[in-house]
């Protein structure tokens, strides 16, 4: 009997059933769960906004007139990697002279309005919902990646202003996500569907590089723009019938299910908006263990997904085409990481491990692990088979942090899940724009390997760093702000559903 059916019969023993139909027949609810069909789409969501957030890196290497800008600018030396065999083509040159600051702006310039709707967009889930505010949010992002080409075409000030654009819709994504998870997963369910959820950004990256390098090679530049942000309107119309804010709005889900969810929740779950203890949370020493990591997690995370594309291209003569499959490599990798280090992550909370110990470790595994790959690629040299393989691994590995940190947030308060995750999502991908900045300015006129090691040490570094403080300071255990004044001595009593004692 499954878990949902075995909880429903201890809760209703002893009550008789309103039901006309036999109470085993309804105890088995028939197809897919309706927790897991919204995990679907928030999978595809997630698939959708990285790809529209990435196309950009791919595309860019098509749009930029290479070869002025490798006369112009580009300083060649004895540490250049020379271009072996035929692992190169003539690049078709596009019509933008953007030079390595240009592109770092543009690939940062994102991140600019990312980074401005993080913390209203947790908040306004937490108190209106999740539902509309995500799939406007992806809308947006959708309709303005559809207008990227035209921007392209007027200026780049103007194209800078969509990106920006774009980052204002997809801003309050993470933060509408989490606030819908905390209220639509079980607890002991909760590494291994937010793991799902959140690996469609790695699932929509290995999709949109390949794909981009192809759309370019065969359509131009502009179709990649043009077929993401048109899947996105496709999502869109599929998230806005089938999903809702609550499992207690939803008109069709099974009601053992919903009972199963609502029960699991218990005490954790305030009915209604709370007002946010801002001075305990900015005031609370967890907390700003949990934006530190963030903050490391993303500067390393985003120093390679924006810059990849332009070190196969530059450093290792990769053409467009191999370039995005192999970029796409590494995501793939991570993708498969992500969800089944969640998956170990629920099984060992399932039989009792504690839970700060399981959040510490994942999180050691995706920060410490990439750490040491990015040093070792920095002295790959030429070798662009070991130097791909690193790079798989630094990224491969960081898909342990949605069993990690990712978690943390509603572990230690599910009422502003959303919230906590606006508030260090949004200091974390300020990253987001310095990544590209700083690795444009290192590495500006030179397409050489020790310009390009200098980028990944300090992104070595800046993971230490960050797990570090983590480690020391960070828990997963909820938080007495948490709650109600009234329920706070709730806190320190064992959580039989966790498995976990506070």
């Amino acid at each position: 009997m499954s878990e949902e059916a075995t909880n429903l019969l201890v809760a209703t023993s002893g009550d008789e059933s309103d039901e006309s139909e036999p109470l085993i027949t309804s105890l088995h609810p028939k197809g897919p769960k309706t927790r897991h069909i919204f995990a679907l789409l928030g999978f595809l969501g997630f698939a959708n906004v990285y790809a529209m957030r990435v196309n950009l890196s791919v595309a860019i290497v098509a749009m930029v007139n290479n070869t002025a800008i490798a006369n112009n600018s580009m300083t060649n030396s004895s540490t250049s990697c020379p271009v072996v065999g035929n692992t190169t083509d003539t690049p078709t040159d596009g019509p933008f002279d953007w030079g390595a600051r240009e592109q770092g702006w543009l690939l940062g310039a994102f991140f600019y309005g990312y980074v401005l709707t993080q913390i209203p967009g947790g908040r306004l889930a937490e108190v209106y919902g999740g539902k509309r505010l995500y799939g406007v949010g992806v809308l947006i992002t959708a309709i303005f990646t559809i207008l990227t080409p035209l921007a392209a075409k007027t200026s780049i000030y103007t194209l800078v202003l969509v990106r920006v654009m774009e980052g204002l819709g997809e801003g309050v994504t993470f933060p509408a996500m989490h606030a819908m998870l905390a209220v639509w997963v079980p607890p002991q369910e909760r590494s291994s569907i937010a793991g799902l959820v959140y690996s469609g950004a790695q699932a929509g990256t290995v999709l949109s590089l390949p794909l981009s390098g192809y759309l370019c090679d065969k359509l131009g530049w502009e179709s990649v723009f043009y077929v993401f942000g048109t899947l996105g309107v496709i999502w869109w119309v599929g998230w806005w019938y089938l999903v809702y804010d609550t499992p207690s709005s939803h008109p069709t889900i099974h009601r053992v299910e919903k009972r199963y969810i609502l029960d699991s929740l218990g005490a954790k779950r305030n009915t209604g908006s709370l007002p946010v203890p801002w001075l305990a949370i900015f005031t609370s020493g967890p907390v700003w263990a949990l934006l530190i990591a963030h903050v490391a997690q993303n500067f390393g995370f985003y120093t390679l997904l924006t810059e990849l594309p332009s070190y196969l291209a530059r450093v290792l003569h990769f053409n467009i085409r191999d370039n995005s499959i192999i970029s796409a490599l590494p995501y793939l990798l991570m993708l498969i990481t992500g969800v089944v280090m969640a998956r170990l992550a629920d099984w060992f909370l399932s039989v009792g491990t504690d839970r700060t110990f399981v959040r510490k470790i994942f999180n050691s595994f995706a920060i410490y692990l990439p750490a040491i790959f990015l040093v070792l690629a920095g002295y790959s040299g030429c070798n662009s088979t070991l130097t791909i393989a690193l790079l798989c691994l630094a990224v491969g590995t960081n898909g342990c942090h949605y069993a990690g940190f990712m978690c943390v947030h509603i572990d230690m308060a599910s009422n502003y899940a959303g919230t906590l995750l606006g508030i260090t999502n949004g200091a974390a991908n300020i990253m987001g724009f310095v990544a590209p900045t700083v690795t444009g300015y290192i590495v500006a006129g030179h397409s050489d390997v020790p310009h390009w090691r200098m980028v990944f040490f300090i992104a070595a570094m800046v993971y230490c760093v960050g797990n570090t403080v983590f480690l020391v300071f960070g828990t997963a255990k909820e938080q007495k702000w948490n709650r109600r004044p009234e329920d706070q001595e709730e806190v320190e009593e064992e959580d039989l559903l966790d498995n976990y004692e506070y």
